[in-house]
């Protein structure tokens, strides 16, 4: 008879010491490249460096990122994924506009994990993002895709097609631009105050702007001429 080898399962310790290994592999690489991105500038900055600071080959670099812009920005994209995983465990009866907020709220909150924007020196990339091309079109890349995923989200929680109802793509497109408008504001400080407490408290009065001036805007609160 011949022995059937065994399937892995998700809780599997080879498995796990292989996902550990290559998330280690992509934050070393993510580092390298935002240390030399800040040490250099994007233009003086190359694949091969990177790969070379992260002690591995340009083929390893190839199967976790497609440029050096993607591997100095992945801490916007981990962000984005764990708003959106906070996004999906919110109560089902919260408003979607509330929804995002706290979920925004718990990320910035957490002690255990910080979010990345609050880390030392991410205030200057996200600075050079603002003004750097190239960076910046691979943060919107990033973006748009966490707010499509945050799109889909909120139609799941209001049970609609977000390709035919309107609302779960005006939601996110508000909450959103309210988090980035405050992230660009708070990168353009010092960096003596970037804390999560000084971003956190930004990003609060960003939202209390938004539905301040969203109840002005209805057409019940207004008297057209």
């Amino acid at each position: 008879m011949t022995a059937t080898k065994p399937s892995r399962t998700a809780e599997d310790p080879t498995e796990d010491r292989r996902q550990r290994k290559a998330r280690q592999t992509r934050d070393a690489l993510a580092t390298a490249a935002c240390d030399l991105i800040l040490e250099r500038g994007p233009a003086a900055t190359t694949v091969e460096a990177i790969a070379e600071r992260a002690d591995v080959t340009r083929r390893t670099f190839s199967r976790h990122f497609a440029g050096k812009e993607d591997a100095a920005l992945d801490f916007v994209r981990r962000d984005g994924d764990r708003i959106n995983a906070l996004l999906r465990s919110r109560p089902a009866g919260e408003p979607p506009l509330l929804a995002y907020r706290r979920a925004v709220r718990d990320w910035l909150a957490d002690r255990e994990d910080p979010a990345w924007h609050v880390r030392p020196r991410m205030r200057r990339l996200l600075a050079l993002a603002d003004t750097e091309p190239e960076l910046f079109a691979a943060y919107q890349r990033i973006r748009v895709d966490a707010q499509e995923e945050s799109i889909r989200i909120v139609a799941g929680r209001l049970g609609s097609d977000d390709a035919r109802d309107v609302r779960p793509a005006a939601v996110v497109d508000a909450a959103a631009g309210v988090l980035i408008a405050a992230l660009r504001l708070w990168a353009r400080g010092d960096e003596g105050d970037s804390g999560a407490a000084d971003l956190a408290a930004l990003v609060e009065r960003a939202y209390d702007a938004l539905t301040s001036e969203a109840a002005a805007a209805t057409p019940d609160s207004t008297t057209e001429e």
